[in-house]
């Protein structure tokens, strides 16, 4: 084949930043002796014990105390861990992850999560601690600090009573 014949390019498509912002955020949260937390969208492929599944998502605890053989994989996150006292294998698709976070000081960052039509939206997950400058990571470019310090854009975003039961995740844009 001649030079002049050369087939086209394939456009380059660079690998989602997703599972190296959760490794890292995991790996953040132990040097600095937080719990990691990762909220869920629950599917059909979501391999979680299903009798705490609430609202279509899960909240779980991923310290290295809490999880067995955690494996946080770019397609993947999967470990063994104890609910009830019975050891469960979860396997979880990186797609469904719409949230970590450490339970103690809810920095973090919220992603989003396709849609069961395919659509992207952003997931707001209900959980505890979470505070409202955790943010959904949205564009490629924004660095963790861009994303973690972001403030909610309107006073209907902030929890109007000073310890709400279930705060939301709110997603800034």
């Amino acid at each position: 084949m001649s030079a002049a014949q050369k087939p086209p390019e394939e456009p380059f498509e660079p690998t989602s930043t997703k599972p190296y912002f959760i490794r890292a955020l995991h790996e953040w949260c132990g040097d600095n002796g937080l719990t990691p937390y990762l909220t869920v969208a629950v599917d059909a492929q979501t391999r979680v014990p299903q009798e705490f599944v609430k609202d279509g998502e899960i909240v779980l605890n991923v310290s290295m105390g809490a999880t067995d053989k955690l494996r946080i994989g770019n397609d993947w996150i999967e470990f063994s861990a104890r609910f009830g006292g019975r050891v469960r294998e979860l396997s979880i698709p990186l797609a469904r992850v719409s949230a970590i976070y450490s339970k103690e000081t809810g920095h973090g960052m919220g992603f989003e999560v396709a849609a069961q039509d395919g659509q992207q939206h952003a997931s707001t997950p209900n959980v505890q601690s979470l505070r409202p400058s955790l943010a959904v990571a949205g564009t490629e470019s924004e660095s963790m600090n861009e994303v973690s310090d972001k403030k909610p854009t309107s006073l209907s975003e902030v929890p109007k009573k000073a310890a709400p039961a279930r705060p939301k995740l709110t997603v800034v844009k």
